[in-house]
């Protein structure tokens, strides 16, 4: 937001232009109206608005707590008051915030189920003591309540693989390091 234009009672219209704006999208008028009463343009309206329902819609789908989002705002250097209005407008927003959220959000698939099958081939006419592990899984997953099937076939080595960098991005995302960068990025 703008320096010259952090009022209180601006700032609570500009939050309540920005559940708008999740609701409904971006309207250009609210913007230019807004715009002639500050006295400055309607792109820095549309800025303001645009940086406090990202600030809003972060904090409200990680469900940050009340000191969390205070800490978040002490950083850009508002007034001790302008803070205390950002939080009552997050506090009272949250949740409808994340509805709006859910409603936007695609419906991706999801695990349902994993069957699986080891075979193994011990030998063949030209090769007689040949032994060729395979494994055979059948992922099953949910997509707007029905159920879609997919076959995979791997090798041990190449399963094993996988399994070893899962674990490493897992073990990856402990660390000190990723979880500040988390915490700042969501």
């Amino acid at each position: 937001m703008p320096k010259g234009t952090c009022k209180v009672p601006v700032v609570g219209e500009f939050g309540r232009i920005a559940v708008e704006f999740l609701r409904k999208g971006s309207n250009p008028k609210v913007y230019e109206g807004a715009a002639r009463k500050l006295e400055v343009s309607s792109t820095t309206i549309q800025e303001a608005v645009e940086g406090l329902t990202y600030l809003l819609a972060e904090s409200s789908k990680l469900m940050i707590s009340e000191v969390d989002f205070q800490d978040s705002v002490l950083v850009l250097g508002f007034p001790e008051e302008l803070n205390k209005v950002l939080l009552q407008l997050y506090l009272d927003n949250r949740k409808e915030i994340r509805r709006i959220l859910s409603e936007l959000e695609p419906n991706l698939p999801h695990y349902h189920n994993l069957e699986w099958r080891l075979d193994v081939q011990l030998a063949s006419r030209s090769l007689r003591h040949q032994i060729k592990p395979t494994i055979t899984m059948k992922l099953h997953l949910e997509e707007n309540n029905k159920l879609k099937t997919s076959i995979l076939q791997t090798d041990p080595a190449t399963l094993i693989h996988i399994i070893q960098e899962l674990e490493q991005a897992l073990a990856e995302m402990k660390t000190n390091h990723c979880r500040r960068i988390v915490r700042n990025i969501k």
